[in-house]
C-alpha cells in the first residue's frame, strides 16, 4: 500500500475511534472515552507521519512516538505536544485501577480532535 493510501487508512481509523470516544463519553464511560481518544490520536499520528515522511514506526514507547511526530515537519511539530498530553492518559484509561475523570475524558477528546484535524490537513481524503 502506498504511504498516502496508508495515511488515509489511519485517518479513517482515527475518525472511527474519535466517534467512539464521543459516544462513550456521552454514556459516562470515561475510561473507554479516553482510551478511544488515545487510539484515535495514535492513528492520527501515524497518518501525519505517513503523509509527511512516507513512514511511521510502531512503538509502545510513547516518547518515541512523540519524537517521531515532532520530526515529521511543521504539522508534526505543532501536534507533538498534543499527542504527548493525550498519551499520558493511556495507562490510566487502560491499565490503572484509578478511573479517568469526566474532565480528563473531555480533554482527551479535545486533544484527539486537534490531532485528527492536523492529520486531515496533510492527508485529505
Amino acid at each position: 500500500m502506498a504511504a498516502l493510501d496508508e495515511a488515509r487508512a489511519h485517518l479513517a481509523k482515527a475518525r472511527e475511534f474519535l466517534e467512539a470516544a464521543e459516544l462513550t463519553n456521552d454514556l459516562a464511560l470515561f475510561n473507554a472515552a479516553a482510551s478511544n481518544a488515545v487510539t484515535s490520536g495514535i492513528n492520527s499520528k501515524d497518518a501525519i507521519c505517513l503523509a509527511l515522511t512516507g513512514r511511521t514506526r510502531k512503538s509502545d514507547n510513547h516518547a518515541e512516538a512523540v519524537a517521531e511526530l515532532k520530526n515529521a515537519g511543521a504539522a508534526g511539530r505543532d501536534s507533538s505536544t498534543t499527542l504527548s498530553r493525550l498519551l499520558k492518559l493511556k495507562s490510566k484509561s487502560q491499565y490503572q485501577a484509578a478511573p479517568v475523570s469526566p474532565a480528563d475524558a473531555a480533554k482527551s477528546i479535545d486533544w484527539a480532535t486537534r490531532l485528527l484535524q492536523s492529520a486531515q490537513s496533510v492527508a485529505p481524503g
